[in-house]
């Protein structure tokens, strides 16, 4: 972590030229959530290239832009699109719009992620909150020197989903109608996607949706203090006795159709946090 301090003082820095409000809720868009980008009242859309030390998306699907402004009046400040382990970044670049949103002033940070369903009682196109997660990606965005003024050297993990927000959540969802089942998250470092054994290896320890992202920054967000939600799109089911090969266009629509349903909940949701 030596000098990421200063590197996040030059993204704050370039990002205040053009968004001065204090945001409260940071948003982490995954595959199929770009729509929810749209319903922000935007005071300024910045390109990641135009953001010091940010990385660039590689992945078609992520616009590659900070969406700063309000949803529901709420100051938010909203990744459209992020950065994957996979695309060749370390821990610290993935991780490193977590840190910059933090020192932004957020409270509550929002992560989002398109996974495929092990759990055999979801469905395409569900909702899953998540309530616990398991970090199989082989690396950890705190390895390294600790900075103290970014937090502590042994951040603890035994909530690293805030379940008061959980809470919120599911009570939101059966307000509106949405599926929305709770469960635990498992990331893997990609960008193939799992054999039948590795699935079953996965179930067996507990999770029920597995993808590639989300961990590094619910880490990082628990090194920083920071109030944490997480939610997947069921995308394609993982079913080992069942497993078809990937379509990705697919994958691309039914992430579209889970999107507007985790669309509909973040909205309806936003103005209950605290």
């Amino acid at each position: 972590m030596q000098g990421l301090k200063a590197k996040i003082d030059d993204a704050t820095n370039a990002i205040r030229k053009q968004y001065t409000r204090q945001p409260k809720v940071g948003l982490i868009l995954g595959t199929g959530l770009g729509g929810l980008a749209d319903q922000i009242v935007a005071d300024a859309k910045i390109p990641y290239g135009e953001i010091p030390h940010f990385p660039e998306s590689t992945v078609e699907s992520h616009a590659g832009q900070l969406v700063c402004g309000t949803l529901k009046e709420v100051p938010i400040i909203a990744m459209e699109g992020r950065f994957h382990y996979y695309e060749g970044y370390s821990m610290q670049e993935v991780t490193f719009p977590v840190r910059v949103m933090h020192a932004l002033g957020i409270d509550i940070l929002l992560i989002t992620n398109a996974a495929g369903g092990m759990n055999s009682q979801y469905q395409l196109a569900d909702l899953m909150i998540i309530e616990d997660m398991i970090n199989l990606m082989g690396d950890n965005p705190l390895r390294g020197v600790n900075d103290d003024e970014l937090g502590p050297r042994f951040p603890d993990m035994c909530e690293p989903f805030d379940q008061k927000l959980i809470e919120i959540a599911r009570q939101t969802a059966l307000e509106v109608g949405l599926p929305a089942h709770k469960g635990v998250f498992v990331a893997v470092a990609g960008p193939n996607l799992e054999t039948r054994a590795e699935y079953r290896m996965l179930r067996n320890m507990g999770a029920d949706c597995v993808g590639m992202s989300t961990v590094p920054e619910a880490i990082v967000a628990r090194h920083a203090g920071l109030r944490t939600l997480g939610f997947s799109i069921v995308t394609d089911m993982c079913l080992p006795d069942a497993l078809e090969p990937v379509d990705i266009e697919k994958i691309l629509d039914v992430a579209a159709k889970g999107g507007g349903r985790l669309s509909q909940l973040i909205g309806a949701l936003i103005t209950r946090l605290d």
